[in-house]
Parts: C-alpha cells; structure tokens; sequence
C-alpha cells in the first residue's frame, strides 16, 4: 500500500520529480537531493514501509541486492575510496523520512559523515547528468 503523503512513495509513483538510477518491478534507485557527494543514491522498495521492522524478510533481501549492483555502478562512476551504505530504523537512529530506503554514499579518504540534515540540496540538472553516468556503469 503506497501512502499519498510519503515523499518517497510520491517518487516511486512518478508524482514528484527525482534523478532514476534504476527501477524494476519492486525497488527504485534514485539519487539523494541533499548528497553528501556525488553519486549519493537511494534504494527503496516501491511499496510503502516505514522500516526494516515493517518489510518482508524476502524483499529487504532482493532491495540489498539491488544496493549492491547501485554500489558497483556508484563506485565505478565517481572513483570513490569507499561505499558507504546505511540504512536507518527509527528518529532516534536518525531516520526522517519514514519510507524505508538505503544510502548509499560515495566516500573519500580523510572525509567524515556529517549529519543528513546539514547538507544541502543539490541542482537537479546536475543530479540528471550525475544519474545518466551511473546508469551507463549498471
């Protein structure tokens, strides 16, 4: 059940705009509006879950399968030293939009994880150019 008001269900139903990386039948790849780096890529189930307490143990198992083909494809297109992939359960572990959804985030030697809230949003006609990159690596 997909929920009106959830921004990520409004992006897996194309009501609102995003820079797609990848989409299949149950999961979408989108790239983060507020990115830490480029190639900062989110990974959701289509269908509407609050978290990993809400998802089917089978479909949690078939998003991170897709996390690690974005996580290749991110990897190959931005040279990052590293891929950071998170995933978080709840406000207090830092979740602020309540549609489940794995990060994952290009990384460089030497650079720290700032708090989500504090980066800014990003140009979408650059997010555009940044996604058709990363699609050409999948």
């Amino acid at each position: 059940m997909n929920n009106g008001s959830c921004i990520f269900c409004r992006i897996a139903q194309k009501q609102v705009p995003a820079s797609i990386v990848y989409e299949d039948e149950k999961a979408m790849a989108f790239l983060d509006i507020k990115p830490l780096n480029e190639g900062h890529t989110l990974v959701i189930p289509k269908e509407h879950y609050e978290n990993i307490f809400d998802i089917p143990r089978e479909l949690i198992a078939y998003l991170h399968g897709v996390t690690k083909h974005i996580a290749v494809a991110v990897e190959e297109t931005t040279k990052a030293d590293g891929i950071s992939i998170i995933q978080q359960n709840g406000e207090a572990a830092g979740q602020e939009i309540f549609h489940l959804h794995v990060y994952v985030i290009p990384r460089y030697e030497g650079q720290k994880l700032p708090s989500f809230s504090e980066l800014a949003e990003a140009d979408r006609e650059q997010l555009s150019q940044t996604a058709a990159k990363i699609r050409q690596n999948l």
